[in-house]
């Protein structure tokens, strides 16, 4: 087994290593995940398939800044696979404001996760209007947004404007298809990252391929210029 800096770790199962995080509620699983105990400690096996953030790590994200303690703001948590394992990262100490607009999404993101953890702060808002966010306290370390919405990249910059320190770090997963169905999802991704950088310094553009088609995700530090 091997760790990285205790943030994820790689586990062997079965021949091959696989990506996994320290299960926070251990006996609970999300989405029928595996689970593996070494060394006494139960470990969740994180499905790249299933998991954009974990997809990113496997084909080669540089910078991982969520951590023991830190802050997270999850704008579209669905039903809950990735936000549980940044649930897990962040322990006890730390703390995410899950946010996520569609109420049948947001059963299943209750009863299966959010419930169970007690680091996480659900929020039942459409991302448009951060200013309704009356749970959010304070100023966080990590923005994560993962919505299908055409204005997807304008939601995200409103956000970390509002709630996102300056220098922390925007994680933007850009849906192509959801933009625009008709241009090339290059091009889509290129302008979409234009539309960041009066605000922020684009750290690394990743496409998910294989483990999602015309996705991508953009990791960029918050600049919190006016």
């Amino acid at each position: 087994m091997e760790d990285d800096k205790k943030k994820f770790f790689w586990i062997k199962v079965e021949g091959q290593k696989k990506l996994a995080t320290e299960n926070l509620v251990p006996g609970n699983q999300v989405y029928k995940e595996k689970l593996v105990i070494k060394k006494g400690i139960e470990y969740r096996l994180w499905d790249s398939f299933r998991s954009k953030l974990a997809a990113a790590i496997m084909i080669g994200l540089e910078i991982f800044p969520i951590t023991d303690n830190s802050s997270v703001l999850y704008l579209g948590v669905s039903t809950g696979t990735t936000i549980s394992h940044i649930s897990d990262i962040v322990g006890p100490r730390g703390i995410i404001f899950g946010v996520e607009h569609s109420s049948r999404v947001a059963r299943d993101f209750l009863d299966r996760v959010a419930t169970h953890r007690k680091n996480i702060v659900p929020i039942m808002q459409d991302a448009r209007k951060p200013q309704e966010y009356f749970s959010v306290y304070g100023k966080v370390d990590v923005v994560y947004v993962d919505i299908a919405q055409p204005d997807q990249t304008e939601i995200a910059i409103a956000n970390c404007r509002m709630y996102l320190k300056p220098n922390g770090y925007l994680f933007l997963v850009i849906k192509s298809r959801s933009i625009d169905v008709t241009k090339e999802p290059k091009k889509i991704i290129e302008n979409e990252i234009k539309k960041l950088e009066p605000y922020f310094e684009t750290i690394q553009k990743i496409d998910l391929f294989p483990y999602d088609k015309d996705h991508a995700i953009v990791v960029a530090r918050f600049l919190d210029k006016e």
